[in-house]
């Protein structure tokens, strides 16, 4: 479902992701883990299109989409949840999601959405800017989602998250993917959480993936070597 071949991503003259090669098969969540400054971001925003490639390939769904727009990206099949969630502040929660049906040929918000977040049907009415974190990612998971991806990427999803709502948004990745079947990629640091979502874990260090690992072959002390600084 989702294809990268020989990923090179440079900012001006010095390169920062070197030759990135890994896949990932409908159905399947795949965990990127690595410390701050290791070339998670950088990856994530090359795959939706906001970092141009210096060279490499990206597919979805057999298409390759290494040329395209963010927009066409998105109406392709990929969806993104940037670090830092960036929901619309004074936008309420209702039109936060509606952002995200701007090219929907029915603008209603699916009721799926509401029953996998029932804390934004809550909500609904309550400014985004006004939500907890762990409530604004759920928002920011939420828009992507209505755009009916094939793939979803997620930048750090517990970033000053709450070890409850961590467990929450884990248990709401798990039913999305089973419900809709997509494919889900998510960059972490946080070890337990890559655990309780993720069938493969890759590891990236210095722009490069250095270790690849399916969840019940995880060694989780090596892993650990890798995240701590």
């Amino acid at each position: 479902m989702l294809n990268v071949t020989n990923l090179h991503v440079a900012y001006g003259q010095s390169e920062a992701l070197h030759g990135i090669d890994f896949s990932a098969n409908k159905n399947e969540t795949v965990a990127i883990m690595g410390r701050n400054g290791m070339g998670k971001t950088t990856l994530f925003k090359s795959l939706i299109g906001i970092l141009p490639l210096k060279s490499g390939s990206i597919g979805i769904d057999g298409k390759d989409i290494s040329k395209d727009e963010s927009y066409q990206r998105v109406a392709k099949g990929i969806a993104y949840v940037p670090q830092g969630r960036m929901i619309f502040p004074t936008l309420s929660v209702t039109e936060n999601i509606q952002t995200g049906l701007e090219n929907a040929p029915v603008k209603k918000i699916p009721e799926e959405i509401y029953a996998l977040f029932p804390v934004l049907f809550d909500m609904r009415n309550r400014k985004g800017g006004n939500l907890s974190g762990g409530q604004q990612q759920q928002l920011a998971i939420a828009r992507a989602l209505v755009t009916n991806p094939k793939v979803l990427l997620l930048d750090e999803p517990t970033e000053g998250i709450q070890p409850s709502i961590i467990k929450d948004i884990a248990k709401a990745l798990n039913e999305i993917r089973k419900m809709r079947e997509i494919t889900i990629i998510v960059s972490e640091q946080v070890l337990s959480f890559a655990m309780d979502v993720a069938d493969r874990l890759f590891v990236i260090e210095g722009g490069r993936l250095v270790h690849e690992t399916s969840r019940a072959s995880t060694n989780v002390a090596h892993i650990k070597q890798y995240l701590s600084v």
